[in-house]
């Protein structure tokens, strides 16, 4: 699960791709730019906690969970079954492959509203975009995240349009617990309590295993 354009991007290099997604919105997208990029992958509709409907376990060789999607799992609860389902799909010695924001930085931010620097080119318009946050007291707390897309028209008029979503954010230190607790062992990371986000690589391996401490 992760942004739109990296199944495509991922089937042009010739490896055998299957996408999936929660949204319908975003499979279309996929499907989309699979079309317009002339490559061949599947993409369907399903949840993490799906996924073991749809597939074999130890079905994938790779799984990637990127675009910071992690974090609208429900809770510590929510995370867990996502990474057990991944964790499921992976062939011995697979690579399950995470970004995340540093939701530790995100949180001691607090409540604000964030505007990207410069216009942002879709479709032929200009546009700024802005994220406006919403901190809770809490960590297991519902935070939101409302993302607003203010559109420059043509004819200089602007067209907003937003969506709110839910985030319920985690430590690294919980993460890197949860993920041993599903078998997965992290071979490689990039976090740092300074940087805005991060990469794990982790190896399917036995659960209970000893993970490589932040860095």
């Amino acid at each position: 699960m992760g942004p739109a354009s990296s199944p495509p991007g991922l089937a042009g290099l010739g490896l055998d791709v299957v996408a999936t997604d929660a949204s319908d919105g975003m499979v279309r997208r996929t499907q989309q730019l699979a079309t317009e990029q002339g490559v061949s992958l599947q993409a369907l509709r399903a949840s993490w906690d799906e996924l073991p409907d749809h597939f074999e376990d130890s079905t994938f060789d790779l799984v990637f969970c990127v675009g910071n999607s992690l974090g609208h799992a429900e809770g510590a609860t929510g995370r867990l079954t996502a990474l057990a389902a991944m964790s499921r799909l992976l062939a011995p010695d697979g690579r399950l492959v995470l970004t995340s924001r540093n939701w530790e930085r995100v949180r001691s931010a607090g409540s604000r509203v964030d505007v990207r620097e410069g216009l942002v080119r879709r479709n032929d318009c200009d546009a700024v975009v802005s994220y406006h946050w919403q901190i809770e007291p809490r960590w297991e707390q519902e935070h939101f995240l409302e993302i607003v897309v203010a559109r420059i028209e043509p004819d200089r008029t602007v067209r907003a349009c937003s969506e709110r979503l839910s985030i319920w954010p985690y430590r690294y230190q919980e993460l890197v617990a949860q993920l041993d607790s599903v078998g997965l062992t992290v071979q490689s990371t990039t976090y740092d309590p300074e940087s805005d986000g991060y990469l794990v690589v982790a190896n399917r391996g036995q659960a209970g295993g000893t993970s490589e401490p932040p860095r």
